[in-house]
């Protein structure tokens, strides 16, 4: 990660823009991008924070994922360098035509820009596709613009907006298929109330404030991640509402077969799949009778190949 550009004359194919989630749409880009580069360094530039968080935050959506996750999400696909730009108040005024000079030619001497036919820049997005291509021929860049990508054949394109979509009702399997990866959250491992514990069920709890988007109370399969090693995980997302004294969402993954120790560790969660709503049973030993059957299909999951642990 790079959160100033390099100024070392490098030439470099740039693609610009949010890149929230980095989902397939995304990854067709860079793709696209890595095929026109001849040679030159790939280079993805993105944003520290959504744009309208400064623009007009009471339109801000919830991340997809945080900075840092949509880093080395980029940096997985292996794209040469990933440019983080501060998006503060006075890169808000920085205009389309010195956007062009300060960061594409001078930054990064760009020789191609790959973007999307509704891309902006410069202050109050006065720069436009157009404006770009009119800017590329005194630059010596090219610009190429892409399409969208779709879910399928003739449908509704890709974004960012649609997986919110699904992770708000739980719906991690279309989430994953719209990523391209199951979705993942991730966090400090703090101390909970210890009652997984005391059911036989320990879990990992993360921080109030963890990484990622968290997807609907509800209860799921998946992996934990934690202390360098991987496990099939039951993770459950709610307020448990079989007792009366949790006050805050939980994010919390049983990891199975194991037991350790993880606090003050980074822990992360990913949802494969989506077993059940988060359900006020009548008591502990209905609660520990529906744990034990979401272990089963968990397990059942497992030794069917759709749970792995890759």
């Amino acid at each position: 990660m790079n959160v100033l550009v390099p100024r070392d004359g490098v030439p470099s194919a740039v693609t610009i823009g949010k890149f929230d989630g980095v989902h397939r749409g995304h990854r067709a880009v860079i793709d696209q991008l890595s095929a026109r580069s001849h040679g030159a360094r790939v280079v993805v530039v993105t944003f520290d924070r959504n744009p309208l968080s400064v623009v007009d935050p009471s339109r801000v959506p919830d991340q997809v994922v945080s900075t840092s996750q949509k880093v080395e999400a980029l940096e997985a696909l292996g794209v040469d360098l990933v440019v983080v730009l501060p998006f503060t108040d006075d890169f808000r005024e920085l205009g389309a035509e010195e956007f062009v000079r300060t960061i594409l030619v001078e930054g990064l001497s760009a020789t191609t820009v790959m973007v999307g036919r509704d891309f902006r820049y410069g202050k109050d997005g006065a720069g436009t596709v157009d404006t770009l291509i009119a800017d590329s021929h005194s630059s010596g860049f090219e610009v190429v613009v892409v399409g969208d990508v779709c879910v399928d054949a003739g449908s509704e394109r890709i974004s960012s907006s649609l997986i919110r979509d699904a992770l708000s009702v739980g719906d991690v399997e279309r989430a994953a298929h719209l990523l391209g990866r199951p979705h993942s959250v991730r966090g400090e491992v703090v101390r909970g109330h210890q009652r997984g514990r005391e059911l036989g069920y320990p879990t990992a709890n993360l921080e109030e404030h963890c990484e990622g988007f968290v997807p609907a109370p509800g209860v799921y399969a998946g992996t934990l991640e934690v202390g360098g090693e991987t496990y099939f995980a039951g993770i459950s997302v709610g307020t448990n509402p079989t007792f009366t004294d949790v006050e805050r969402l939980q994010v919390e993954a049983h990891a199975l077969d194991a037991d350790f120790d993880a606090y003050g560790l980074t822990g992360t969660i990913t949802f494969t799949h989506r077993l059940r709503d988060t359900l006020k049973f009548d008591g502990v030993e209905s609660l520990i009778a529906a744990m034990d059957q979401d272990i089963l299909d968990i397990r059942e999951l497992m030794a069917a190949g759709e749970l792995t642990l890759n």
